[in-house]
């Protein structure tokens, strides 16, 4: 079980250190419910996951406010990294069902990588806004000058290196044993030391040294507020009301991190200082502790979605883009349908029109003709030309009397 990721912490530590548990309890007749449920509900948080997260990276690419907000574009970065981490769980899910690693080792490789690597830029992603919150409450003057989108920018791509960085024993290490056939990472000797090492450096990285940083933020910016609550109240600005709605999400993301994670890491650390006695219902604990960690990347669109006026309003542009687009489908069949229909009557119209409807406007035509040259034209023109009118009106009349 290495903690680097839920990935890899299934079968590594069981399955080393106790002989696989994924072989004992896929052999076992009484967990099938289980084994088929596991990988159902990591469908499941996969598939919400990547609609939530792929919505607030949309809605924060195609916002013109968004590009230039800087803490728009720590949320794009976090949202991003919670995007690609729920891409392992598919491969996760297949290797849960099956109890072996069907796609081969460098498969394995990527994925493991890419699942640890989006896994340390998420709590890397949580320590810079809380950092961020803390100069914008706390220091506003003084951070102005860092806080810019190309500052911003900056700091979202050595997130992305530190973390490849902090992970590349998984680089190195992980690969598809033939004895097991489980993807996982497997240890140089001696082993042990290995395996206590990398959990301790990775919960240490991954987990205590950012909550602490975090922590430390949010109780000066707790503490800010608090002191300024009496000169908001006399001198209330325009920017302190979304300065605080902004800083209560950042704190609540925060909040759900650290009770989705805090028992992955915590069942890490037992299992290395008192190892756990491989089983069917530790098994299950341990598939319930993997889902929950996949799980925060799910409510993070949902906080935003809450408590973010902004990415309220792109939410309801989106939907109604949506429902405009139907409801233009339908009303599109239906002009179709009622236009031929019109053609149809109009054809029939058409033919059966009277024979007196076309005398009346021949009549209407020369009476504008007639009316014309009289203004053009003498009194000798205008006898002939109603002699001639006269005339043609006759045989109209003849010819309709006898249509």
């Amino acid at each position: 079980m290495t903690p680097t990721s839920p990935t890899s912490l299934l079968p590594s530590s069981f399955a080393d250190i106790n002989t696989t548990l994924c072989y004992n309890v896929s052999s076992s007749p009484n967990v099938s419910a289980p084994g088929l449920l596991i990988p159902l509900v990591y469908l499941v948080v996969c598939a919400v996951g990547l609609w939530g997260n792929t919505l607030v990276i949309y809605l924060a690419w195609r916002s013109p406010a968004g590009q230039n907000s800087v803490t728009a574009l720590y949320i794009l970065n976090l949202a991003l990294a919670d995007d690609l981490f729920m891409l392992g769980l598919p491969f996760l899910a297949a290797q849960s069902a099956m109890s072996y690693w069907p796609f081969g080792s460098p498969v394995c490789t990527i994925v493991m990588t890419l699942d640890a690597v989006n896994q340390f830029t998420s709590i890397f992603c949580l320590t810079v806004l809380s950092i961020d919150r803390y100069l914008a409450v706390v220091r506003p003057i003084k951070s102005a000058k860092w806080r810019r989108p190309k500052v911003a920018k900056c700091i979202n791509v050595t997130v992305w290196i530190a973390s490849f960085l902090v992970v590349l024993p998984v680089v190195f290490f992980a690969r598809v044993p033939k004895v097991s056939g489980m993807c996982h990472i497997a240890w140089p000797e001696p082993q042990q030391a290995w395996r206590t090492g990398f959990i301790l450096y990775t919960a240490a990285l991954g987990f205590f040294c950012p909550l602490f940083v975090i922590c430390i933020c949010h109780i000066l910016i707790v503490a800010e507020l608090r002191t300024s609550g009496n000169r908001v109240r006399v001198a209330p600005t325009r920017r302190q009301g979304p300065e605080r709605k902004v800083t209560k999400m950042v704190a609540l993301a925060v909040t759900a991190f650290i009770l989705c994670w805090l028992p992955f890491y915590a069942l890490n650390i037992i299992n290395l200082l008192w190892p756990l006695p491989a089983g069917p219902r530790l098994y299950g604990l341990y598939s319930f502790v993997v889902a929950l960690s996949y799980a925060n990347s799910c409510l993070n669109p949902i906080i935003y979605a809450l408590l973010a006026r902004p990415f309220q309003r792109g939410l309801r542009r989106v939907l109604c883009r949506t429902s405009v687009r139907v409801a233009d489908g339908g009303m599109n069949g239906t002009n179709e349908r009622v236009q031929g229909e019109l053609s149809r009557v109009s054809g029939i119209s058409q033919e059966r029109r009277s024979p007196r409807v076309d005398t009346v406007d021949e009549s209407v035509q020369r009476a504008v003709a007639e009316e014309s040259l009289q203004q053009d034209v003498g009194p000798s023109s205008q006898n002939t030309l109603t002699e001639e009118l006269g005339a043609s009106e006759k045989e109209n009349m003849l010819r309709i009397s006898y249509l």
